[in-house]
């Protein structure tokens, strides 16, 4: 049986690893150079974050639009920090591959993150266009509540009932935004029924100066009463106010003080709230009246049965 010769092959792998250790040997100083100017970078892309962020703070309140250019410098300094460390471990043919890779790398990412690139062109065009701050009360894609925060992916939403929703920025910027925070004012329509027997034009008299009186209330010249239908039991009005909002007592405290202050002014003055009721005619054409028509008793259900 022939014997295996282990030798030569002991030899070259003994000699690559002294290699390997020589090289290493030699390339400590550049590492700890490396790390050193990793840790510069590091302190310094903080620093830059910082700095922008209290010269951006005395310029502009919108808080998205900070938090993207804020990050956009935190990461330039860092990848500007990259290439001198590969430069300082003499690893230039890596930065040449790493140069011609981010194109291949982004297209590859392009197709297979479709959503969260979406998203994050989203957010930047939202942060320029500031349909909305911090704070504000708004209303996107059915979801109403107040504005808790925003970035590059997702605006997130706390809801009157106390719930967080964090709706994609594709989401937002693909649908109707609803600012309530614009204005500082909101409209509140009321429709109310009063009967038929009253005095309409003293309804209405009396629904105006209900309002008029009334605290938190604001452009009183701009409030509009009018009559909208003949109902089924009741002939309706609109009364439609406005309020300070969101700085005010708020639309639903509002809301509750004006169907309030209305029962109680119908109340002093006798005007009816009808319930909703039914009238039977039977003195229409054809048919009979009431005080015509024989209710019919039980000797007579026994007659019509023939017992």
């Amino acid at each position: 049986m022939e014997e295996i010769k282990l030798d030569k092959p002991l030899e070259t792998i003994i000699g690559k690893l002294e290699s390997w250790y020589d090289a290493f040997i030699s390339m400590l100083p550049n590492m700890a150079m490396a790390l050193i100017v990793f840790l510069f970078f590091l302190v310094l892309a903080r620093l830059a974050r910082k700095v922008f962020s209290r010269l951006f703070e005395k310029t502009s309140t919108n808080k998205a639009l900070e938090s993207l250019f804020s990050t956009i410098i935190y990461y330039t300094v860092m990848g500007l920090g990259l290439f001198i460390i590969l430069g300082i471990l003499k690893l230039q043919t890596a930065v040449t591959s790493l140069l011609a890779g981010v194109g291949v790398i982004g297209l590859a990412l392009g197709f297979a993150f479709q959503d969260i690139a979406a998203n994050f062109v989203s957010g930047i065009i939202l942060a320029f266009r500031t349909p909305y701050l911090i704070g504000d009360i708004v209303e996107i894609n059915g979801i109403t509540g107040t504005v808790k925060g925003t970035n590059l992916r997702v605006t997130i939403i706390e809801s009157f009932t106390g719930q967080e929703t964090y709706v994609p920025n594709k989401e937002v910027l693909a649908n109707p935004i609803t600012n309530f925070s614009v204005m500082k004012k909101r409209r509140i329509d009321l429709s109310v029924g009063v009967s038929y027997a009253e005095d309409l034009d003293k309804v209405e008299e009396i629904v105006l100066e209900v309002f008029n009186s009334m605290d938190g209330v604001i452009h009183k010249d701009q409030m509009f009463f009018d009559y909208e239908e003949f109902g089924g039991s009741s002939i309706n009005f609109n009364i439609r106010f406005w309020i300070e909002f969101p700085a005010g007592p708020g639309y639903l405290v509002m809301k509750t003080r004006a169907i309030k202050a209305i029962k109680v002014a119908f109340d002093k003055n006798d005007i009816s709230i009808p319930f909703p009721i039914r009238t039977l005619d039977f003195g229409i054409k054809g048919g009979k009246t009431l005080s015509e028509m024989r209710v019919a008793t039980e000797g007579d259900e026994k007659t019509d049965t023939g017992a």
